[in-house]
């Protein structure tokens, strides 16, 4: 069907967008992800997209990359799992954090996105393991230490993403205790 669409950006209303393609507009819903990267309104933009035809609806869904696209046609497969959830999904997570949610198992950072409950977030990581493709996500180093590792935990169960914590941890002396790190890095992402 519809794979791409290159055109001018001419509204955007998350998580909905307008493109003119050579006078026709398409209503593109997109993650969160992709609409912080659009340009500016009137400028020219071009999105992988994956159009869903259902009995009630029509829609096409924009990606600004063939990984997002990729993350988003594995999600839909999960039964109970459809477009919108996919796309909440996205829009929470990097597909990179997806993936590396799904490599170590953690349903705590999948309970965190909208309309996602604990036993679909079970589910989830039960049937994405190992769809989602190492080359799409490499996994990030773990922590230097045993404290690095206590220290980052804390700060996600404080509520800072993952990029913040691994900023915070990469400020800290290697040899800091627990307490005296996850004070310095409230201190440091506090600033």
């Amino acid at each position: 069907m519809i794979g791409k669409l290159t055109g001018t950006l001419l509204d955007k209303h998350p998580p909905q967008i307008l493109i003119d393609c050579h006078g026709v507009g398409y209503e593109v819903e997109v993650p969160m992800s992709t609409f912080y990267g659009l340009p500016a309104s009137g400028e020219r933009v071009s999105l992988l997209t994956h159009f869903v035809v259902r009995e009630d609806a029509q829609i096409l869904f924009g990606f600004a990359t063939v990984a997002e696209r990729a993350a988003f046609r594995e999600l839909i497969k999960i039964s109970g799992v459809g477009p919108r959830t996919a796309l909440a999904l996205l829009s929470g997570l990097s597909v990179a954090e997806l993936a590396q949610a799904v490599a170590t198992q953690e349903t705590g950072r999948l309970v965190k996105i909208p309309g996602i409950g604990k036993k679909t977030a079970e589910r989830l990581l039960l049937e994405l393991k190992g769809k989602l493709a190492p080359a799409l996500a490499p996994v990030p180093a773990a922590p230097a230490s045993d404290a690095h590792a206590d220290i980052q935990q804390a700060l996600l169960a404080l509520g800072y993403s993952e990029r913040e914590a691994a900023a915070a941890l990469k400020a800290l002396p290697a040899d800091v205790g627990v307490s005296d790190g996850i004070k310095l890095a409230l201190k440091a992402l506090a600033k």
